[in-house]
């Protein structure tokens, strides 16, 4: 490849290890769609390794097979490899694609539509341990730990810091309440799935490994003419299925303002298609009690610049405390009541 060629040229040079025929290509969201002989593509950089990507395509072929929802495809290489590489080994990946219009996380009518097409994709999200491999299985207890020690870790900067900008204080001032929320939630959790572990124990290992997408929310999902078009599994990850209806409701929910009525609506579309048992809403109720957020902002402010601060990290901290009372009434309400 020539110096002096753009990322998109050296990327499009790249395609002519592929058996297709390159019509046009055009400039996606940091991608490159391709109109080919065998239909749209697109065609992007990749970041994980070769074991990752041989893991996705046989998820994603499984999902082909069972025929219950449209999902992308990897397409290989003439000489038979999942990825390609440009001099400096960026590795690209090509799969299919479908234009449409995302689900909108205001419409009502889409958002129980995407989580019904979430149980329906659960119901072929599983592969042979063989298949599987060795990846480690998700452990939200091990997750949460982590988080923990990342926000005392803010906690103990700022504490430090002298002259502060308005978010610094704002966020010292909330480093506290949901530190110790963090803590409690995650103890808890830690007690339930040691009393699930002692239950299971002697019982045989399933002889299927369930996966999740990873990052199923409604910028991964297309509505095109044959209905919905599922797209980016480069997070798909050994864990519960719960770990998929967690993020998508947490999303959807901070958009409603944690609204009780919205939430219950979309778990009963769900369960209309794959029920959840006591333990799966154990799961996701520890899942959605988690400060998740809190650390999602702390942490990004803690790796971050801190010379400018963003307007937009003090307007999701606002939020975020502005949400919190109902958040609880929404937890309150669909599971910590009896019945």
């Amino acid at each position: 490849m020539q110096e002096g060629q753009s990322v998109n040229e050296r990327a499009v040079e790249l395609l002519e290890q592929y058996d297709i025929e390159v019509l046009r290509t055009r400039k996606g969201r940091g991608a490159i769609v391709c109109d080919t002989s065998d239909g749209c593509l697109i065609f992007k950089e990749y970041n994980g390794n070769d074991r990752r990507v041989e893991l996705q395509n046989r998820l994603l072929q499984r999902i082909a097979d069972a025929g219950r929802v449209q999902a992308e495809r990897i397409i290989p290489a003439k000489e038979g490899g999942l990825l390609v590489k440009d001099g400096d080994g960026t590795a690209y990946i090509l799969k299919t694609w479908q234009e449409g219009k995302e689900c909108s996380s205001g419409d009502r009518g889409e958002c129980i539509q995407a989580v019904r097409l979430l149980a329906r994709l659960h119901e072929c999200m599983q592969l042979s341990r063989e298949e599987a491999g060795a990846f480690p299985a998700f452990s939200p207890e091990k997750e949460y730990e982590k988080h923990n020690r990342e926000i005392r870790k803010v906690r103990k900067y700022l504490k430090q810091k002298g002259q502060k900008q308005p978010f610094e204080i704002r966020l010292q001032g909330s480093c506290d309440f949901f530190l110790e929320q963090a803590l409690e939630v995650t103890e808890e959790w830690k007690q339930y799935r040691e009393a699930f572990r002692r239950r299971d124990e002697g019982a045989e290992e399933p002889a299927a490994v369930t996966f999740c997408h990873g990052d199923y929310q409604y910028h991964n999902l297309l509505l095109v003419p044959g209905g919905w078009f599922v797209v980016n599994f480069e997070k798909c990850l050994p864990d519960h299925p719960v770990g998929d209806l967690y993020l998508l409701l947490r999303k959807l929910l901070e958009k409603s303002n944690w609204s009780v009525a919205m939430g219950s609506e979309l778990l009963q579309a769900y369960e209309k298609e794959r029920p959840l048992s006591a333990e799966d809403r154990i799961d996701l109720y520890y899942r959605l009690a988690y400060p998740e957020k809190f650390w999602k902002i702390a942490n990004f402010y803690y790796n971050s610049g801190k010379a400018w601060i963003p307007g937009k990290n003090q307007e999701k901290l606002e939020k975020l405390i502005a949400q919190e009372k109902e958040k609880q009434h929404f937890l309150n309400e669909v599971f910590r009541k009896p019945g």
